[in-house]
């Protein structure tokens, strides 16, 4: 009995071994908002537990048992540092911070560097008036996209139904999914190797977009999407499925990461 239990103990050491945490990063530099009646940073991070947080995000992809990182300075060799997926939200426009870090040419040349060479880069803007699109666009052209400065999929109140999306490319991230919701979207156009994940069913526009770079790949979202307020049931109906589209989209990410 002695030695089955050695055995055993020994096949999960030598199935461990290389089987390296992978981690990710989300930015809180371009996205460095304060809340101005706690004092604290917040807004699409993974310690905001309100509506206006990653946290829920966050909580999916420790469950597949990745590490998560906030980058609160430029991305470099440092701040990178094992940084398997980095994820940028929504940088900030001079109204939601008021000495915004925008993204400059030496992060863009770092980023195109880091992607090649094996990263993978999820990019989420916002609709019109809330988010810095001038620099933004320019990191993203380098991947063949650009976000459309415009308000898409405008939702009324609560009339849900208006930010439904239901016709679906077969495509890993929407295994499984039938209705999701995005609301206040900012449309994207292609070029270079670029090619559309999902497509407004009314309109045609872009609003996930995917392309391969080098060894790593790039995934751009119009939308925060996926936050606290919107992942699951708290708001939403029953019948949308951001939940099952937040566990596919962890999956996606986490399976482009190279071995």
């Amino acid at each position: 009995m002695k030695r089955i239990v050695i055995l055993v103990l020994a096949f999960f050491a030598i199935s461990s071994v290389g089987v390296a945490q992978k981690a990710v990063g989300l930015d809180n530099w371009f996205n460095h908002e304060t809340n101005a009646k706690t004092g604290k940073i917040f807004h699409y991070t993974w310690d905001d537990t309100e509506n206006s947080g990653f946290s829920q995000l966050g909580d999916l992809f420790k469950k597949r048992n990745a590490e998560l990182k906030t980058i609160a300075t430029a991305p470099n060799a440092k701040s990178m540092k094992g940084i398997n997926v980095y994820i940028i939200v929504d940088p900030d426009t001079t109204k939601e911070n008021p000495t915004p870090n925008y993204i400059q040419p030496n992060d863009i040349k770092f980023l195109k560097k880091w992607v090649s060479n094996g990263g993978v880069l999820l990019l989420m803007a916002n609709d019109g008036p809330n988010c810095e699109f001038t620099h933004l666009n320019q990191l993203a052209k380098e991947f063949g996209l650009h976000f459309n400065p415009k308000t898409l999929n405008p939702v009324l109140s609560r009339d849900w139904e208006m930010g439904a999306e239901t016709k679906f490319p077969n495509h890993p991230l929407f295994s499984g999914v039938k209705k999701i919701y995005m609301k206040e979207v900012s449309g994207i156009t292609l070029s270079k190797n670029a090619k559309s994940v999902l497509n407004d069913a009314e309109t045609g526009a872009v609003f996930i977009a995917e392309v391969s770079c080098g060894k790593g790949y790039v995934l751009a979202v119009g939308d925060p999407w996926l936050y606290n307020e919107y992942i699951d049931h708290a708001y939403l109906p029953e019948s949308f499925e951001n939940l099952k589209v937040a566990n596919n989209l962890v999956d996606l990410l986490l399976n482009k990461v190279k071995k």
